[in-house]
């Protein structure tokens, strides 16, 4: 049977309905965090700014609160990086994404290592936060003095990799200070349950990844979680998934009863924040970040600016400046805007400073559209 082909502006709309992009949506912070598979967390603020974007009546406090109760986790997951994820689903995907940390280790130091050696440094560094959570500026030190015969840079990887920590939350502003403790993720869990077994865990990670992402490759699939070697999981589930190509030819699959919007439906403008997951979840990252934008946006050693979405697709970035109790938030677009989307880029550019600042009065707070460059 021929496979349906869905264009760009098709994966595009399918894939912003699936990231509550179209709309926002009423749901709690727990329950979206959970939908989304987790928000990209390499800065504390980002996962904040995301689900304001995608969240109606979306409250700073909410998120924390939820990390006080330990309903939400900031740990090291897909791709090792960190993430914001619900504990429940720490606890579903943590076993199941190890190889792709032990990747991420095998590749940041080529010469790999003794195999025991290193066995021995993540047993001393559980033991150690045994003792209660300790920041890695501590564990490194007292790694160091155990093995010094390894960089402790290396200890310092091979410890956030090899071992289930998760960062405790403290007084910083969202949430987490520059210098977190950290705490072994299981102990610290304890409440939520046991650890899923890999193989059931990846199965359905599969799954939670096409409800947020879909439809999608496997190349797609294996570039959002850092995994390899999924096909024969994926032919496995065929039988379950529907089954699209795209214009080049690339195979898609996709939940079934998953929303398919048309193509030309309007998608309103949002602001994404650094490092979203929108913009890290394909192989092909064309159906949101047009490639003569993507240098712009994504910059080495793997930084992702932030962003505004127009039409669906990547079409500027943004930042903010505070000076003298000032704030300003300054939008460089990479296009001329229609004099309508320049008033609603203001507007939603307001409420996004209104968010991030709620202390700053209206007059000290101020949007510049800047000139495309």
């Amino acid at each position: 049977m021929t496979k349906p082909v869905l264009n760009r502006r098709q994966l595009n709309r399918a894939t912003l309905a699936r990231q509550c992009l179209l709309e926002r949506v009423e749901v709690s912070p727990l329950e979206a965090s959970e939908h989304l598979v987790g928000l990209q967390a390499q800065l504390p603020a980002p996962p904040f700014i995301g689900l304001w974007t995608r969240l109606r009546n979306f409250h700073h406090q909410e998120l924390l609160h939820l990390l006080q109760q330990r309903k939400i986790v900031r740990a090291t997951l897909m791709r090792a990086t960190l993430h914001l994820v619900s504990a429940a689903d720490y606890l579903r995907f943590r076993l199941a994404l190890q190889p792709a940390l032990t990747r991420s280790l095998q590749s940041f130091f080529r010469r790999g290592g003794d195999p025991a050696i290193q066995a021995a440094v993540v047993e001393e560094a559980r033991s150690l936060l045994r003792e209660g959570p300790a920041t890695f500026a501590v564990l490194r030190q007292r790694l160091a003095e155990r093995f010094p015969e390894l960089e402790p840079a290396h200890i310092a990887y091979l410890v956030r990799m090899q071992l289930p920590l998760v960062q405790v939350p403290d007084q910083g502003a969202w949430g987490f200070s520059n210098n977190p403790h950290y705490a072994t993720a299981f102990d610290w869990l304890r409440e939520e349950g046991e650890p899923w077994p890999p193989e059931e865990g990846l199965r359905l990670l599969v799954r939670r990844y096409l409800a947020a992402f879909g439809p999608a490759s496997l190349n797609d699939l294996q570039t959002w979680s850092g995994l390899t070697g999924l096909a024969s999981l994926v032919r496995s589930l065929r039988t379950d998934l529907c089954c699209y190509r795209d214009e080049q030819g690339q195979e898609l699959f996709d939940l079934p009863n998953q929303p398919l919007p048309p193509e030309d439906l309007p998608a309103p403008l949002r602001f994404l924040p650094e490092f979203d997951n929108l913009l890290l979840a394909h192989a092909n990252r064309e159906r949101v970040l047009p490639a003569a934008y993507r240098r712009a946006v994504l910059l080495p050693p793997g930084r992702v600016l932030p962003t505004i979405l127009v039409d669906g697709f990547v079409a500027g970035t943004w930042s903010v400046q505070r000076q003298r109790g000032q704030h300003k938030l300054l939008i460089t677009p990479f296009v001329s805007l229609a004099v309508g989307q320049r008033d609603e880029l203001v507007a939603e550019g307001e409420r996004l400073l209104a968010f991030l600042s709620p202390e700053a009065e209206a007059e000290r707070a101020e949007v510049e559209i800047l000139k495309p460059p």
